[in-house]
């Protein structure tokens, strides 16, 4: 499922970009997992330029690391590498919601509400890749509406480098537990209060980030 599909045409190197990073965001990669240019066109049934340039591009963005041989393989998550994501995360994250309490309108909330509805059905169906795909669609939505090209770019990187830890820990607890303070989110977006959003943004991600500790912790 390629939770950034579009219908617009892209050139093709963008649009495989788009599939590995989205790969990777989804947790079809576990870290430590290696990767080569040739396995992933295979598997993308693509050439071998546009998967070379999508690499280069996610190593950039410190999703993928490079082994050597022609080999990138997904980074572990280390406890100190988690903490720095998420510091991060958590100042720019909150900063986009509060801007988006600005702009949206009754109609996004009512759609964001429908997103999250299938988040609810995704966790009662134990269906972790739903999930991810569900609330990354639910958080993006919001950020988008922020209007801050810079500070989005930035969330959609920190949010690969942070993906594939997140699917270990649904696939070690299961959904059950996974975080989701988006009622309250919403309400304070449909009533247009930017600091009630934020915070309930800040609880919702420090949720997440008690999973991944406690998942490096096992580990």
């Amino acid at each position: 499922m390629n939770m950034m599909t579009v219908t617009r045409k892209i050139p093709e190197h963008q649009a495989v970009y788009e599939r590995v990073r989205d790969m990777i965001l989804l947790g079809m990669f576990s870290p430590g997992d290696a990767l080569t240019i040739q396995g992933l066109a295979s598997r993308l049934e693509v050439g071998v330029t546009p998967v070379r340039e999508a690499i280069r591009r996610l190593t950039a963005e410190q999703a993928l690391e490079t082994l050597g041989n022609r080999r990138v393989a997904v980074p572990e998550m280390t406890a100190g590498r988690l903490e720095e994501i998420y510091f991060l995360r958590m100042h720019v994250e909150p900063e986009l919601t509060q801007r988006a309490a600005k702009n949206i309108s009754t109609q996004q909330v009512a759609d964001l509400r429908e997103i999250d509805r299938q988040i609810d059905e995704a966790i009662a169906l134990g269906d972790p890749e739903a999930y991810l795909e569900r609330n990354n669609l639910f958080h993006f939505t919001i950020y988008r509406l922020a209007g801050s090209a810079i500070l989005f770019r930035t969330v959609q990187s920190l949010w690969v480098q942070a993906g594939p830890a997140l699917r270990v820990v649904c696939g070690r607890y299961g959904t059950a537990n996974l975080p989701d303070k988006h009622s309250t989110l919403m309400d304070a977006l449909e009533r247009g209060d930017g600091p009630a959003a934020a915070q309930s943004l800040r609880e919702d991600l420090e949720q997440g980030l008690d999973l991944v500790r406690e998942s490096i912790r096992v580990d």
